[in-house]
């Protein structure tokens, strides 16, 4: 026979009761960390794997779209503002090599991310296209050091960082088209060595104005860094990355106009 109501002890009672609401507590938080991981993964794919691309999310590739092409206008603006600023060939010259590069970099990623996010089907022309944004870096690289190699004085060995930048750019170009995707750390080290190998020679310069701006714009960059290899790991991280992008070329920028073209330096040289 069953025991009444009556006979039940109390403590037994409240192991159910306790039963029941720890289950009910485990199986609420349960069901709401379902529902964030899921509202989550919304702006966020898995991490691609190994020698292959990450895919991003609708959200992203929109956020990947607008962070670059919002600066495309900005670029073409600067580099027209440096020309009108320009007081001799040297300096056109210059003002059109580095501003070139500023709004190559910004009018080739807004494409290749656009041509990915809605022309995704055209795989020869997406892939064209993901060469050149990573070819277009280098380039970018190589024109943000030239004003500071061509308008400055250099010694007799640091002159040669002017024509052996643009070489490592070509270099940087063959190894995008021989090995894409394959080598992803190597490609890294690749923008790091180049990103810094001319800063030692800059650095050296007698006119130190401008080299605070610039190791600073370069420290923004390495910050970046971390975003540009979080594909999968950290939601929009591709996005963020060019947020850091424009902000240091914004600081470069402003060192260039501020030292090498509004200051009217008396000291640049001239000669290769």
């Amino acid at each position: 026979m069953f025991p009444n109501a009556g006979t039940i002890p109390p403590t037994f009672s409240l192991n159910i009761q306790l039963l029941f609401s720890t289950h009910s507590f485990t199986s609420f938080f349960f069901l709401f960390k379902m529902k964030r991981v899921n509202s989550f993964q919304r702006f966020m794919n898995s991490r691609a794997a190994a020698n292959c691309r990450y895919q991003p999310t609708c959200y992203e590739h929109a956020a990947n779209c607008y962070t670059h092409a919002l600066l495309i206008v900005p670029a073409i603006v600067g580099m027209a503002l440096l020309h009108r600023l320009s007081d001799d060939r040297w300096e056109r010259i210059t003002a059109w090599v580095y501003g070139m590069g500023l709004c190559a970099l910004f009018l080739i990623s807004t494409a290749f991310h656009i041509i990915t996010w809605k022309k995704s089907h055209m795989r020869t022309v997406e892939h064209c296209f993901h060469m050149c944004d990573r070819v277009v870096i280098y380039f970018f690289i190589a024109a943000s050091y030239t004003p500071w190699l061509i308008l400055r004085e250099l010694g007799p060995l640091a002159s040669h960082m002017r024509w052996f930048v643009w070489l490592m750019a070509a270099a940087g170009t063959m190894y995008v088209f021989n090995y894409h995707e394959k080598y992803k750390l190597v490609e890294l080290a690749f923008y790091l060595t180049m990103g810094f190998s001319p800063a030692l020679v800059v650095t050296s310069m007698s006119n130190t104005d401008g080299l605070y701006e610039l190791a600073f714009g370069g420290l923004i960059y390495c910050l970046g860094v971390v975003f540009f290899k979080s594909d999968g790991v950290i939601p929009f991280a591709h996005a963020i990355w060019h947020i850091f992008v424009a902000m240091a070329a914004a600081v470069h920028y402003y060192a260039i106009w501020k030292y090498l073209y509004r200051s009217s330096p008396s000291d640049d040289i001239r000669d290769a």
